[in-house]
């Protein structure tokens, strides 16, 4: 192998080493900070372990918040009509939280089983819902109600057309 050819290889495979190294460091940091969603039946059926980040999402159940007194702390059930889990979070609650609404908690499970929240993020509106929560409850529970699904651009009614009154400038 002539000098030119062997300096050639080593850099090559220089190159190729550094590009791997930057990849593997990329791929270490974005698997840090990626937080997957589960809902309750894969919390339930032990897809998570404890002590690992995750965001949970479903509806919190109807009479399930309870308040501490004297405290930020408050405790509410997370269901997504098939099973549920008990979540812990300790903080101001957003405004539209309440019971029978969607929400996506970020955190992770204790070794009780219940689901510590570092956030707590709660639906916008009326009709709005976490995309993963839709998602996972029309697998559980199948496609909405034509009633039950917001109206689209189909079933607005057509506004007549009409063009501003003319000046004469």
């Amino acid at each position: 192998m002539t000098p030119t050819r062997r300096r050639r290889l080593i850099l090559v495979l220089g190159i190729i080493a550094g590009v791997s190294i930057a990849g593997a460091l990329a791929l270490n940091a974005f698997r840090r900070n990626v937080t997957f969603f589960f809902d309750p039946t894969q919390v339930a059926a032990g897809e998570v372990t404890a002590g690992q980040p995750f965001r949970l999402g479903g509806m919190v159940t109807q009479g399930s918040l309870a308040r501490a007194p004297g405290s930020l702390e408050v405790r509410f059930v997370v269901t997504d009509f098939s099973h549920d889990v008990p979540v812990r979070y300790t903080g101001v609650l957003p405004d539209l939280f309440r019971e029978g609404a969607g929400v996506v908690a970020h955190g992770h499970l204790d070794g009780s089983g219940t689901f510590v929240a570092d956030e707590v993020l709660a639906k916008h509106d009326e009709k709005y819902m976490p995309p993963e929560v839709a998602r996972s409850l029309k697998r559980r529970h199948g496609e909405p109600r034509a009633a039950d699904a917001p109206p689209g651009p189909a079933d607005a009614p057509a506004a007549p057309a009409q063009s501003p009154p003319r000046t004469g400038t």
